[in-house]
This record gives C-alpha cells, structure tokens and sequence, in this order.
C-alpha cells in the first residue's frame, strides 16, 4: 500500500471536522478518488460520512488500501499551520507511520491497527418526505435559541405551508422559530414531519459548517434527521445522520 499527497491545510481540516466531532479516531479508506471515511459515535446515535475528491489536491497517489489515524493528534499538527498552507502526508509502510510536513515542521504520527478501531457503518437508506434547504447559519440560530430552554431540540416541516419550525420545550418556557417558505433557500415537504433529537449531538454535528454553507436537512416523524452539504469549494462532501429521541406517549 502506497500514499503521498499534498493539500492545503485547511481543506484537511475540512474534510476531518465533521468525522472528529464525533470520535478520536478513524479508518480512512484511499481510493483513486479520494478520502472516504465513515464512523458512528461510541453510543451509536450519530453518524458522518465524508469524501474528500483527488482533485482537492496539488498532488495525489494512492493505490489502495485503508489506514487507522488518532485524529486529535493529527488536528493537533494541522493547528500548526495557516489554512492556506501546504501539508505533504506520506505513507511510510515499513515503520506503519506517517510522515507529515508543514512549512518548516516534520512530524511523524503512528499509525493505529485498524482492526482495533470500531466497524464502519452501513448507511441507512431512508426515504424522508421532508427536505428543507438553508444555510449554516440559520441552523446556528435555531440551535441557539433552543439552547435557551432545553438539552432537546425539535425539527419539524410542515406539508400544507411548507415551513421548516426548529422548537424546544423547556420546564418552563418554549421556542418555536419558524422559517417561512421566503426564509428558506427551498422547501419540498411531501407529508408533515417532526422528530426530536439530543441539542448536543446536534451542536456537535454542525460546528464545522460554516455560515454561508447552504445545508440540506432530510426529515421524517420518529426517523433519523440526514444532513447534506459541502465545504471547500465542493471537494469535501459531507452526510450526517442523528438519530431521534423517540417520545413515549
């Protein structure tokens, strides 16, 4: 198995948000078309499937094959250089590490036995009659504002207005924040959905969106919430899924 690449720093980091939000460590598969890693988070609620496209990258070799990373050591490193700085990752098979250069700074991180980090998980293929479209930013704010009442949070599209309502009921108060149909970037809503979901896997899951990203949300009643989107310049492409907090009448 070989691997050499070099990529801007922060189009890594890009790619390694959504998947570090939710474990310390990964597999990474290396295709001739990228990056591809999925994981599921220790309790088994949420998950992140990113792929990072070869042409992110100023150079790109890879035959194959699949390597462990501790990922909060290797955030660590990428911290130490600009977003617009080169990183330079080689495969060293002999000694199962992996050379990484920044600038100046050489680093060598050890590799971790794949059989010894979790199983990927099979994507769930799920027809959700709802999907809204807005930015990162309005996820930021509804998130906030149910921050203010609740550790739950309330996603839910209606059919007959096709409106997108992010709520939270406190023990005492409530919030509803309504996104009118002229709010959203689009609205396809087939049948009435809402489902309610844990606030911290939530705010976990879209800290590395960033404001102006435009996020696609699958919803349905009682079923897991997918999230869609894209950073640097569409060669990271990004799913979520969360699964609800099924409420008992």
């Amino acid at each position: 198995m070989s691997f050499s690449a070099i990529i801007p720093v922060g189009t890594l980091s890009d790619a390694l948000s959504p998947i570090h939000a939710l474990v310390d460590e990964c597999k990474i598969r290396l295709t001739d078309d990228g990056l591809s890693i999925r994981v599921v988070d220790p309790a088994n609620v949420a998950m992140a499937d990113v792929s990072l496209d070869s042409a992110a990258f100023e150079s790109y070799d890879a035959d194959g094959g699949v390597i462990g990373l501790n990922l909060e050591r290797l955030t660590d490193v990428l911290s130490m250089g600009g977003k617009g700085d080169l990183v330079s990752l080689t495969l060293n098979e002999e000694t199962s590490k992996l050379d990484i250069h920044i600038d100046g700074l050489s680093y060598t991180l050890a590799l971790i036995d794949t059989d010894t980090i979790r199983q990927e998980p099979d994507l769930p293929d799920l027809d959700l009659p709802a999907r809204i479209v807005l930015t990162g930013d309005d996820i930021d704010y509804g998130i906030k504002a149910a921050d203010l009442v609740s550790d739950h949070i309330s996603l839910a599209a209606d059919d007959d207005v096709q409106e997108f309502h992010i709520r939270a009921e406190g023990d005492t108060d409530d919030v509803d924040l309504a996104f009118g149909n002229e709010d959203l970037l689009s609205a396809s809503v087939d049948s009435t959905a809402e489902s309610l979901f844990s606030l911290d896997y939530l705010k976990d899951m879209s800290s590395p969106m960033g404001n102006d990203t435009t996020v696609s949300v699958l919803l349905g009643t009682e079923f897991p919430v997918k999230l869609r989107y894209s950073l640097s310049n569409d060669h990271v492409e990004v799913q979520n899924m969360l699964a609800p907090r099924i409420q008992s009448d």
